[in-house]
């Protein structure tokens, strides 16, 4: 597998922890809609379902190292997962300050400040990966009889102990020039202020094709680099008192997604809507109606932004600055807001009693300038260079019609795509189908769209991302059930 091909599995796999975010972000943000001026201290519901929350935000780097680990392993087994979770223990129990004073036979005062960040998210991840890469090459391998007990799964844990020795030898003289790197990058964004923020934000609509913005998002949004912008916005009062938080400036990463989210891609939404030719607009309402709701509802926007990425490039490049300018306008004015999951509406609600959100309110006076301006760009610049959005492109005689059922459209896309024989993997995320693929000149791309994938991206020779929308999962799960010896009922083309 080629680089490129491996790190948006990486991605991927960063999403099985991320998704527990929302948890935490419904569970706070209820608890300081309850109690908005004590935080907990005037009411014991919301005081326990602040610290519910506190509890998935506090422990991330453990959840990136078993979520890692599960995501990344062939098989999705639940063996990866603990092989995960006893690695971290090994890496941060031998990597505590503590045992790193004891090992180097230094006094504590000596030890560097690196090791008491040693459980953070970049620690996490990379002890993900090794365990996964573990569990897939050793899962199943067979001892001699007189240790068959330990054969396979369980065999898995054990080297991933020894290998979390080996590791944390490695870290104790590599870690604490990684992390000041690291807190150097991290300085360094900081440094540019609401400038840092823009250009972030820039950047993470440019990787969002090739599913690498997750990579991104996690130098900024959490603890890889000590700016761990979401947890400490989502840990309010609490990070206040610890001096982890400053309103005003913690959630600079976040808030200006809001606008762009809530209001500016349905803007775009509208105008490729308005812009669509007359027979084409009943069926563009449909796709841009459920797309921008999407968008500004709970912040997933990839159906709306896939619409449009492949066929009209350049308004992708608009799209990306103008997110940049709008993170950098937040930002900025101090207008804050923070998430748990995306910049939707439902983030938004819950962020509004956290003490961490400055003006939020603005969030919406600027979603609504944008909105207008995202329609204006992308009216002006679809009609002045006669891109082909949806709805605009050349009429094509080949239609097909996706079924409604989950189990027959699976089908059809298992058809489309060259059935099993031309599959080695199947996976997806939120949005995606993640595929390798034996030959992908055999993929009908047309036939996938008109079944109602929003886009597809070739990464390198075998790997191929269909974008789906939510049903991605469902789709690919039933992709998986289909027998290998199925025969597949062909696509129906109308007469």
């Amino acid at each position: 597998m080629n680089i490129l091909g491996y790190f948006q599995k990486v991605g991927k796999a960063l999403m099985v922890p991320v998704a527990t975010l929302p948890a935490a972000a419904i569970l706070m943000g209820v608890g300081y809609w309850i109690d908005p001026n004590g935080w907990g201290a005037n009411s014991a519901l919301a005081g326990f379902l602040i610290q519910a929350g506190a509890a998935i935000i506090d422990n991330m780097s453990w959840l990136f190292a078993v979520g890692v680990a599960y995501g990344l392993s062939k098989d999705k087994d639940g063996a990866a997962a603990l092989a995960g979770l006893v690695m971290m223990y090994v890496v941060t129990k031998l990597l505590s300050p503590g045992a790193v004073a004891q090992i180097q036979g230094i006094d504590a005062s000596e030890v560097p400040a690196a090791f008491g960040r040693i459980q953070n998210q970049f620690v996490g991840i990379l002890v993900g990966i090794i365990s996964a890469e573990i569990y897939n090459r050793f899962s199943h391998v067979e001892l001699h009889k007189a240790l068959a007990f330990f054969s396979g799964k369980r065999l898995v844990p054990i080297m991933t102990s020894f290998a979390g020795i080996f590791l944390s030898f490695v870290l104790m003289y590599v870690w604490p020039s990684v992390y000041g790197g690291l807190v150097s990058f991290g300085e360094g964004i900081q440094g540019l202020g609401e400038v840092g923020a823009g250009i972030y934000a820039f950047f993470n609509r440019l990787l969002i094709p090739v599913g690498l913005h997750h990579a991104l998002n996690s130098v900024f949004w959490f603890d890889v680099a000590g700016i761990n912008d979401i947890p400490n916005f989502l840990g309010g009062a609490k990070s206040i008192a610890e001096g982890t938080a400053i309103p005003g400036v913690t959630g600079m990463y976040q808030a200006g997604f809001f606008p762009i989210m809530m209001f500016g891609l349905p803007g775009a939404a509208l105008a490729i809507y308005h812009t669509s030719k007359a027979k084409n607009k009943e069926k563009v309402a449909s796709i841009m109606i459920a797309a921008g709701f999407a968008s500004f509802f709970t912040g997933v926007t990839e159906p709306l932004e896939f619409s449009f990425m492949f066929l009209a490039p350049l308004l992708y490049v608009l799209h990306a600055l103008l997110t940049g300018i709008s993170v950098y306008i937040a930002a900025s004015m101090e207008w804050i807001a923070g998430f748990g999951f995306s910049a939707g509406l439902v983030d938004m609600v819950l962020s509004t009693r956290n003490p961490l959100a400055v003006k939020w309110y603005m969030l919406i006076v600027q979603g609504l300038v944008f909105f207008g301006l995202y329609y204006a760009v992308f009216r002006t610049v679809i009609l002045k260079f006669g891109l082909k959005t949806p709805g605009r492109e050349d009429d094509e005689s080949t239609e097909v019609s996706g079924s409604e059922n989950s189990s027959e459209l699976a089908k059809q896309y298992l058809k489309a795509l060259g059935g099993h024989e031309n599959l080695t993997n199947i996976d997806a995320c939120i949005t995606r189908l993640r595929l390798t693929i034996k030959d992908t000149s055999i993929v009908d791309e047309k036939v996938l769209k008109n079944l109602g994938a929003m886009g597809v991206v070739k990464l390198g020779a075998n790997n191929l991302q269909v974008i789906l929308g939510p049903l991605a999962e469902i789709i690919a799960g039933e992709m998986k059930n289909i027998p290998a010896d199925e025969d597949l009922t062909p696509v129906q083309l109308p007469s």
